[in-house]
């Protein structure tokens, strides 16, 4: 009996290399599942350090609408953002609203891409009580939206840290200190 007919020589040489190369080919299949799954678990992990505020922050010059906690919407073109606030301008220029990010509800036209902080620059570092300095400084009265539904028309006079001292207008002047925690949006 010679070692062909016992299964042995050439042709159960090229089973044999076959043999291994199908395993190899398993073991590199296996490899790139196990590669492509642990990418994919990575990415999940970083998106998961992704902000609202990152998400805010790439989406400027994007037509948006935020639904606010109270059930209001503010429709515009997201023009400016900082830390906790961003700014958005009615299509005719006529309406500009300072919405503080933790007003917002959802939000709809955002981009799906993320700047983060460290690639925003230096005047995205500016707190909603700056925002709202500006905005006083460039108009008498403004519109104060709270979270209780109720409207203030009214003159800032002095923001704290983490309020603002206004005066109510109309014939009942009268001071009153708003918690940013209450304000939804600021409006002119």
């Amino acid at each position: 009996m010679d070692d062909d007919s016992a299964g042995g020589g050439r042709d159960g040489v090229e089973r044999l290399g076959g043999l291994f190369e199908d395993l190899e080919q398993q073991a590199a299949g296996m490899h790139l599942a196990e590669r492509d799954a642990e990418l994919a678990d990575r990415a999940r992990g970083e998106y998961a350090a992704v902000t609202f505020a990152s998400r805010i922050h790439a989406s400027l010059a994007h037509e948006v609408a935020l639904a606010l906690v109270d059930g209001h919407v503010v429709e515009g073109t997201l023009t400016q953002a900082g830390t906790d606030w961003c700014r958005v301008v009615k299509p005719d220029g006529q309406a500009v609203w300072l919405v503080r990010l933790e007003a917002v509800a959802a939000a709809y036209g955002l981009s799906s891409r993320a700047v983060p902080e460290a690639a925003r620059p230096a005047v995205a570092r500016l707190s909603f009580g700056s925002a709202v300095h500006r905005l006083a400084e460039d108009h008498d009265e403004v519109l104060v939206q709270i979270a209780s539904g109720t409207r203030l028309r009214v003159k800032v006079l002095r923001i704290g840290a983490d309020f603002l001292e206004v005066e109510s207008a109309g014939p009942a002047e009268s001071q009153t200190v708003v918690p940013f925690g209450a304000v939804l949006v600021v409006r002119v």
